[in-house]
């Protein structure tokens, strides 16, 4: 352990607000960034909540305060990773064209797998292993969103305004493309010759994927804007 992690350990949290508040909030989250770093590199079983509190720059006392257990941590990171990837389909709805749609949503997708590289990894080890820990949120909420997301591209495919594809197999499809980027990031690194993926790494791949899955689609996209920065 290096002199600033051991020294950040042993800072406490600021003091709690009202339940819900800001400041919980802003430590929760901190608390859950640091989670997902070592879970995503330890696993369930091997992390320890020693090890999370030292991420986070905590005292032990102050992550059992939030999270009484380990287990109740790591649920809530992998809560926390599916609310942040439901809330982007949102955009899904049948009053908007599917191009528009399905390109936000690609697009929103990618950018979370840039974001939060770390929690799609916890999320798909968790899926590899068996899904033991979030098995029953799977086949309950997120079953039901798909179906109902689902209803709308076949909505979109009865009207015409896109191609006959299977609405459950492209969000399978959509779900793949993104994540990679993140789940195998050493993989799409040592293909590329990188040490790491940097922002116009995550950019190229986003203007690939919505061309590739659109046209999948039977869409045509809109051209990519130029990029000004060149």
């Amino acid at each position: 352990m290096d002199t600033q992690a051991s020294a950040a350990a042993r800072r406490p949290l600021p003091a709690c607000d009202a339940p819900g508040g800001r400041i919980r909030q802003e430590n929760q989250a901190m608390i859950l960034r640091a989670a997902e770093h070592v879970f995503a590199r330890a696993g369930f079983a091997g992390a320890t909540m020693a090890e999370i509190a030292v991420r986070a720059g905590v005292p032990k006392s102050n992550l059992h305060y939030y999270f009484r257990t380990k287990q109740a941590l790591y649920r809530a990171v992998l809560a926390h990773t599916l609310q942040l990837w439901l809330s982007e389909t949102d955009i899904i709805r049948a009053e908007l064209p599917p191009q528009v749609a399905l390109e936000q949503y690609i697009r929103a997708k990618m950018r979370l797998s840039a974001s939060h590289p770390d929690a799609s990894r916890v999320f798909a080890n968790e899926l590899l292993h068996g899904a033991h820990e979030i098995g029953e949120v799977l086949r309950q909420v997120l079953r039901e969103l798909v179906s109902r997301k689902a209803a709308v591209v076949q909505q979109w495919i009865d009207r015409g305004q896109m191609a006959p594809v299977d609405p459950q197999h492209l969000f399978f499809t959509i779900w793949a493309a993104t994540q990679t980027y993140a789940d195998f990031e050493s993989q799409v690194c040592a293909v590329l010759g990188v040490s790491q993926l940097e922002q116009r790494d995550y950019a190229q791949a986003t203007e690939h994927l919505v061309a590739l899955l659109l046209r999948g689609c039977g869409l045509d996209p809109e051209p990519a804007a130029p990029d000004r920065r060149a």
